[in-house]
């Protein structure tokens, strides 16, 4: 029952600062503690998950290829990125690191803020992780600068989770000025993929199009609620993540000189299988041996 109500989370914190804001309006007192209730509540239930703690993960393939250093994990935490908002329960963030750079830090003394076009993850190509359909594609917003210094991390504090996470809620739009520009595909079987904080203007399917598995969706940028250039991917079980539960998923890649199937963490780099090693085309679940 929890889980089920956990799935309104959002819904319940508009109402309940609707009530709130309206007390003027309706003038009912006891309608006002309910809404303070209901506030309380549904941030208690972004914490709350929604969705089978037991499910198996979805195979899939890697959404990007080459050089990349897994940061907010699901092999390190669940939920990855400390909320089970939005179905990104099992999300990811991946950031390119190309063999020859230094290693990757989450902040940095200097410069303060840079261009995106200055990052090695800006611009790569974010590829469908297996054959599907296109249900929601948006590309206008901007690609800021990076907020990865220190007193550039404190304004994102700000600006991204509160004022971006603010708009979203009062637009109902699920999260769409926390993710930036975005595409989410149906994979089938009650799967979808998110992809978020891509490039503006590089978004190269609409919805409703059919992709197959390596098909290039657009490149990576800086748009919504980022440090830096980076892409967020997580599977959810419904196609508007305001009522949907991640999904857990696995694909293949090398690090250390292994290849494996599953998740990479602990901020070690990996590299993503060439595209002529064999990859499931469509999603399937893994099952125990």
């Amino acid at each position: 029952m929890l889980r089920t109500i956990a799935r309104f989370r959002t819904v319940l914190l508009l109402l309940g600062i609707l009530l709130c804001l309206t007390e003027q309006l309706h003038g009912v007192g006891a309608l006002f503690w309910v809404g303070v209730v209901l506030i309380v509540g549904g941030i208690v239930l972004f914490f709350v998950s929604s969705g089978g703690a037991d499910r198996r993960p979805v195979v899939v393939r890697s959404p990007v290829r080459g050089r990349w250093v897994p940061v907010n994990s699901p092999a390190d935490k669940v939920p990855s990125h400390g909320t089970h908002e939005l179905g990104q329960t099992y999300a990811i963030d991946l950031v390119h690191v190309p063999d020859g750079t230094p290693a990757w830090n989450p902040l940095r003394r200097w410069p303060l803020a840079a261009r995106p076009a200055t990052f090695p993850a800006f611009g790569q190509d974010v590829l469908a992780p297996a054959d599907g359909v296109v249900v929601q594609a948006s590309g206008w917003q901007r690609d800021h600068w990076s907020r990865n210094s220190l007193p550039g991390f404190l304004y994102l504090l700000v600006e991204g989770m509160v004022f971006r996470q603010f708009l979203s809620l009062l637009t109902l739009s699920g999260g769409r000025f926390v993710v930036g520009n975005s595409v989410t595909l149906d994979l089938g079987d009650g799967v979808y993929a998110v992809f978020a904080h891509l490039r503006r203007g590089s978004v190269r399917v609409a919805k409703g199009d059919r992709v197959r598995a390596g098909d290039v969706l657009g490149e990576v940028g800086n748009s919504g609620n980022t440090s830096e250039p980076h892409l967020h991917f997580h599977l959810m079980d419904r196609p508007r993540p305001l009522a949907a539960a991640g999904i857990p998923f696995a694909f293949r890649y090398e690090a250390g000189g292994r290849t494996e199937t599953g998740v990479p963490g602990a901020r070690t780099p990996f590299t993503s299988p060439s595209p002529e090693a064999p990859a499931p085309a469509h999603p399937r679940v893994e099952r125990p041996l």
